[in-house]
C-alpha cells in the first residue's frame, strides 16, 4: 500500500513535467498512466 501511494505522486509530477516540455507526448503519458495505475490497482486487489 505504501509503494503504490509513493508512486503515485510521483509518475504524476514525471509526467506533467514532460507534457509542459513535450505537449505532442500527452496521449502517451496519459495512456502510460492508466496502463501503470490499472496494473497498480490489480496487484494491489490481487
Amino acid at each position: 500500500m505504501y509503494i503504490h501511494l509513493a508512486l503515485v505522486p510521483l509518475i504524476s509530477l514525471f509526467a506533467g513535467i514532460l507534457i509542459l516540455v513535450v505537449p505532442r507526448l500527452l496521449n502517451y503519458i496519459v495512456a502510460i498512466y492508466l496502463i501503470v495505475m490499472g496494473i497498480l490497482g490489480m496487484v494491489h486487489g490481487g
